[in-house]
């Protein structure tokens, strides 16, 4: 296979005619180039005026805890000033752009539609339409492919769902890159905003160099760099659209351990039985084990857990969603006087009332993990149906193979 190199690798081979401009770079530590060095920092190196960072969730060294409010800093790498954009703001507003010419994007996203670097690219780009600055995205591969035969649903109903871990109308596991869905956007106007100042603002994209839609991360490169605190490794990327959705109920999804989001657990669960139903009932490119953890922080932080851990023996067939909405129907099933719903506040969402509405795209979503049939499998699929997004999606896609992908 011929080497596969994001976007930015790509612009630092090929220097822009904006390179001398002011540049507002939006990134956190987790964007390196192809060699693992950090992106802002070869910048800097290769000559481009870099004048200020703006962060997402997690601030720029990619630490912070989830949820938590960042606040503005200084770079100790690059002596740079740090604007974060998960604080008192989610967009660069007219100050931070004043003295700014373009804004270039590059931040690692991990292909789910609740993981929030994706919404904060969408703010960026409203505020550079807002005020007329050229936007450039440094492209990445979707570490979980770009296959759209992969892509689950629900679409976000965004009436009464739309909120910063899901603004408008895509899939859960949307099987893009960042760059392909700020085209999909612009292009449509997802948002008044955009829909006003469509033409006010130049767009580009640095495609990677060749990558396909088939390829997961492990077939192009051994070492993940951890993007978040909660996601220190491509198997935790690529079960977190199911296991993030844990976070609405008295489960534990893993964080305080050392496998965040592929464990679940709690004090109260019968981990050997649970396991054992799942393998029993559709065991599609995964096995499940009874484990025991303690977890540091969050839910039954210090307590013993019995649970479950998730190992994905085949990512090619393997749907996490759907395996999400099975493990929360067969734990509410088995533990009906244990199991319940829970608030998640974070910075965005302080009471953290809604949360399984707000991560699944689905009003009233707590009332539909009832399900039916003996097992509880037969209308997941109904809740996890990506809809039309494939042809809606295909005239802004970047990369190769579209009709010759795998199927299930």
């Amino acid at each position: 296979m011929h080497s596969i190199l994001p976007g930015i690798d790509v612009l630092l081979a090929n220097p822009p005619g904006w390179k001398n401009s002011r540049i507002g770079l939006v990134t956190n530590h987790a964007a390196c180039t192809a060699s693992f060095k950090p992106v802002r920092q070869a910048l800097l190196e290769a000559g481009f005026k870099i004048t200020r960072l703006f962060s997402p969730e997690h601030g720029l060294d990619t630490t912070g805890a989830d949820g938590k409010e960042m606040q503005d800093g200084m770079d100790l790498l690059t002596g740079l000033p740090v604007t974060s954009l998960y604080g008192n703001k989610l967009a660069p507003d007219e100050k931070d752009l004043a003295e700014i010419d373009l804004v270039l994007f590059d931040i690692p996203d991990i292909g789910c539609r609740f993981y929030t670097y994706l919404w904060t690219m969408t703010h960026v780009m409203e505020a550079c339409a807002i005020h007329g600055k050229h936007l450039v995205i440094a492209d990445r591969p979707n570490p979980l492919s770009g296959r759209l035969d992969l892509a689950e649903g629900p679409l976000l109903d965004e009436r009464h769902c739309s909120s910063f871990i899901g603004r408008w109308n895509i899939p859960l596991r949307h099987s893009c890159t960042l760059g392909e869905l700020a085209l999909y956007f612009k292009a449509t106007g997802s948002s008044k905003i955009l829909q006003a100042n469509a033409n006010s603002f130049p767009l580009e994209v640095i495609r990677c160099h060749n990558w396909q839609r088939t390829i997961f991360y492990p077939q192009w490169e051994y070492s993940f760099v951890p993007t978040s605190p909660a996601i220190p490794c491509f198997e935790s990327a690529l079960l977190y659209p199911g296991l993030g959705l844990l976070e609405a109920a008295n489960i534990s999804e893993g964080r305080g351990t050392a496998t965040p989001f592929r464990i679940a657990g709690a004090p109260w669960m019968d981990g050997a039985r649970v396991a054992r139903l799942i393998n029993e009932l559709c065991s599609s490119g995964v096995f499940a084990r009874p484990v025991h953890f303690k977890p540091t922080e969050g839910k039954y932080a210090g307590q013993q857990c019995d649970g479950i851990m998730l190992h994905v023996n085949d990512p090619s067939v393997f749907k996490p969603v759907w395996y999400g909405w099975l493990l929360i129907r067969l734990i509410k099933k088995l533990h009906p006087h244990f199991f319940s719903w829970a608030p998640y506040p974070t910075h965005v969402n302080y009471s953290g009332a809604r949360h399984l509405d707000l991560l699944t795209g689905l009003k009233e979503a707590e009332s539909l993990v009832a399900g039916s049939g003996e097992n509880g499998i037969e209308d997941i699929a109904r809740y996890t149906d990506p809809g039309d997004w494939r042809n809606k999606v295909a005239p802004y896609l970047l990369y190769e193979p579209f009709a010759n992908e795998q199927t299930n």
